[in-house]
């Protein structure tokens, strides 16, 4: 994949043809790891913007390729509370890129140092946010992250371009989601649940008391509202979407 920037206008509507087709986050997650490589970059981050009282970047992320170790480290030492970058993001739509190898960013809790040792560890001391939301009003942002200069004027455009699509892209799915778990009844859920326990057909017809033949007519059921092909299948996307714990 090359930076928009390098494509012809047909190569672009191509291109934002494909995150329309996009079917799930893993969808998401994979084409937005091609963005970062396309864009010499070593991570991106889809987040929902946290409220003022969270405590921890991982219960907004959304989808992300930071490292784990990263991950963790960052809410270790609650680092999100006095974020600078969170700080712009709830003031302001606009995107902006950064560079913690030059610009001194303020911290009330006077962690600049270890906000930036860290990041430098992993590589990641340059970057850009690109503020986004979505038609019901949530508001969020994608970033990506590297060592590399830099981004030009002409990437920034593009990346924000990206972003919006894919932004939006994520709510429809999420919406989708949200229609599917309606649509399932509950012995629908409960074989499902049953089947993701590793019980077999014979098992959970014993187990709530039905026939065989009623479990996998109910199976079949979620399989086709679930939109997946196999009740394999269907449990891993049950278990994505919070359907079945």
């Amino acid at each position: 994949m090359a930076p928009l920037s390098q494509t012809s206008p047909e190569q672009d509507d191509d291109y934002i043809t494909e995150i329309a087709g996009l079917k799930t986050q893993f969808d998401i997650f994979r084409f937005l790891k091609r963005v970062t490589e396309a864009y010499r970059s070593r991570a991106f981050m889809v987040l929902n913007l946290p409220p003022i009282t969270s405590l921890d970047i991982q219960g907004s992320t959304v989808i992300t390729s930071w490292p784990a170790e990263l991950l963790a480290l960052y809410d270790q030492e609650g680092l999100l509370v006095n974020s600078p970058v969170l700080r712009r993001l709830r003031t302001s739509a606009r995107p902006f890129s950064y560079d913690m190898s030059r610009q001194n960013w303020s911290r009330d809790d006077g962690k600049s140092a270890l906000v930036a040792t860290l990041f430098e560890r992993f590589r990641m001391m340059r970057g850009a946010y690109f503020p986004t939301h979505e038609p019901s009003g949530l508001r969020g942002a994608i970033s990506f992250t590297g060592d590399r200069e830099p981004f030009s004027p002409a990437e920034m455009r593009e990346l924000c371009y990206i972003s919006i699509h894919v932004y939006d892209r994520l709510a429809e799915i999420r919406n989708l989601d949200t229609r599917m778990t309606d649509t399932l009844t509950d012995r629908e859920i409960d074989c499902l649940n049953w089947t993701a326990a590793g019980k077999t057909s014979a098992e959970i017809a014993e187990i709530l008391t039905l026939s065989e033949h009623t479990v996998n007519h109910y199976l079949n059921r979620a399989t086709k509202k679930l939109d997946t092909v196999n009740r394999t299948q269907a449990v891993a996307k049950a278990l994505r979407i919070g359907l079945i714990k």
